[in-house]
């Protein structure tokens, strides 16, 4: 009766201590992921933006702050290194984990970097501090490939996906106040080179909080084999030669950028002629597009009608060669062949969709902060909080308000709306730019210089909210409509490779315009500028009525059968 006692006793003590366990390894990757959403975030939030605060207070032209804002691609091009950060493990860093093994040294540069732009001053050598950015910005991006891969390898029943998705955001949103709104109020009160410094210290200790992170289980052996073998692939050969073809093409585009952004911030030689960033743009944009987008799509559409005619074979071993070569294969190309395949000639009307849609605002994003303190006069305080504190707060009203509309009146009806509402917005701020009569006029009308007036605010932080107000509400609606839209689009056996590969082509046409932006702003001025960019809304509402006959026509066609 003693043993039989004994075993009641213990027996429910086991899974009780089994719950805890599992309920603090819950706890504990909920708080790894938290911190290396903000760890991701900070490095963004630095350099994308604040940085650029930085140069425009130094006297650095504007068309040099477009330029080095092309750092920024390395966020575009992150699917071309992606197979690399999936597969290969660092030397003397696999013992940290899969993921961990990419990460921590990732950080570790960032880091580093981060500290070493704070010892270095832009206005006498931007080459140098170009250059320290750009690999910063590359680290970072890196540093998203391998985060990416543990939130979503390291969800389980206790921590699901969504779960994960939605601390690894909070830490995102949260990092863009601290890099963002918290780095300008210390800009105000201390020098640039002195918050950067901050920021290198924040991200250390963030940093060492993550390097306590549950790494993913290692990929088996032998699943790159078992992912592309099998019948119906492309022979190995024409398999080379098409990912050669792309690979080639993107390497070229790369280079041409690269090497026109260090002539660009290198010192003039005597007598030499500046380099112009608008003739680049004109002569080597279209190209460069060509080789990014067009010519993949050319070589996808080939190889599905290559498969078609049966010029395939079925496909084992090969060394780890033929495995690294036939993974980016299904990674790069295959995504694009079965796009192809779907829509036909329609996924042009998808691609000028993708290119065009964030366009307007993309374009100038660079040189916001420049605009608002440099030619604006706002204090660093009255920008941090209206740009990223009362802006970060009508982004998230802006998606709320999108997500409502997409179930209350459709899909097409709220993509549309997000195609002609926020060019609107550059409007907005080509007043602001040129006096704000037609924003103080609405303040009138609507009785908001009144409120404003009770609050303490004065009429040009009114002109600056009511402005922040519509763009961010008005893009955050429209980036909602985009995604969901964007995401219905991708086939299920792709899903995160086909989303990665559209959803980079964003910014890739806004990030290359910011170049002539700059330029434009530095000859033109804001407003003229701020007017022309507002035209681009036009294009993006063309390929949104064109997505939109498209998709009517098959529901019609889906009807008669």
């Amino acid at each position: 009766m003693a043993s039989t006692a004994s075993d009641t006793v213990q027996k429910p003590a086991r899974p009780k201590g089994l719950a805890l366990l599992r309920a603090a390894l819950a706890t504990r990757k909920s708080a790894c992921m938290l911190g290396l959403g903000f760890a991701s975030g900070l490095p963004f939030a630095l350099l994308i933006g604040t940085l650029n605060a930085w140069l425009g207070e130094v006297g650095v032209k504007l068309t040099t702050i477009g330029v080095l804002s092309w750092i920024g691609l390395c966020y575009s091009f992150t699917f071309l290194w992606a197979p690399v950060v999936d597969r290969v493990r660092l030397p003397g860093l696999h013992r940290l984990g899969r993921r961990k093994g990419w990460i921590l040294p990732c950080q570790v540069v960032l880091v580093a970097g981060i500290f070493t732009l704070s010892l270095m001053n832009p206005a006498a050598a931007i080459g140098p501090f170009a250059l320290v950015a750009f690999v910063c910005a590359f680290a970072s991006a890196t540093q998203d490939i391998a985060i990416n891969g543990w939130r979503i390898e390291a969800a389980d029943e206790d921590t699901s996906l969504e779960l994960l998705t939605a601390l690894y955001q909070f830490g995102h949103r949260t990092s863009s106040i601290v890099g963002g709104a918290f780095a300008l109020f210390m800009a105000a009160r201390m020098s640039w080179p002195q918050v950067f410094m901050v920021m290198a210290g924040v991200l250390a200790v963030v940093s060492a909080l993550c390097s306590v992170a549950p790494d993913s289980a290692e990929r088996p052996e032998g699943a790159v084999a078992a992912d592309i073998a099998g019948d119906g692939w492309l022979a190995p050969k024409l398999r080379t030669a098409l990912l050669g073809v792309v690979l080639l093409c993107w390497g070229w585009a790369v280079v041409t950028i690269v090497s026109f952004m260090v002539k660009m911030l290198s010192p003039l030689a005597p007598g030499a002629k500046p380099l112009s960033v608008g003739d680049f743009t004109r002569t080597q944009g279209p190209l460069i597009v060509a080789a990014t987008v067009v010519m993949p799509m050319i070589v996808a559409a080939l190889a599905h009608r290559l498969r078609r005619q049966g010029v395939s074979a079925p496909v084992a071993g090969g060394g780890l060669l033929r495995a690294v070569g036939d993974h980016a294969f299904s990674a790069l190309i295959s995504p694009l062949e079965e796009l192809v395949s779907r829509r036909g000639w329609w996924v042009l009307s998808l691609l000028g969709f993708i290119l065009t849609y964030a366009l307007c605002y993309n374009i100038w994003a660079s040189f916001a902060y420049p605009f608002y303190l440099e030619q604006m006069h706002y204090t660093k305080d009255q920008v941090a909080f209206a740009s990223k504190i009362f802006g970060i707060i009508m982004t998230m009203t802006g998606i709320s308000l999108g997500g409502y509309l997409f179930t209350r009146v459709g899909r097409f009806p709220t993509v549309f709306l997000g195609a002609i509402l926020p060019p609107l917005g550059n409007l907005l701020y080509a007043d602001l730019a040129d006096g704000a009569r037609g924003l103080d006029a609405f303040a009138h009308a609507t009785r908001l210089d009144v409120f404003a007036a009770s609050m303490g605010a004065d009429a040009p932080m009114l002109r600056l909210l009511i402005a922040i107000c519509y763009e961010n509400i008005s893009t955050g609606m429209a980036l909602t409509a985009f995604v969901a839209y964007l995401s219905s689009q991708v086939d299920r056996r792709y899903t995160a490779i086909q989303y990665a590969l559209l959803s980079s082509m964003v910014s890739l046409v806004g990030t290359l315009g910011r170049g002539v932006a700059g330029e434009a702003f530095d000859h033109y001025g804001y407003g003229p500028v701020f007017r022309i960019t507002a035209l681009t809304g036009v294009i993006t509402t063309v390929f949104v009525l064109t997505e939109w006959a498209h998709a009517a026509r098959k529901e019609r066609a889906a009807k008669q059968l």
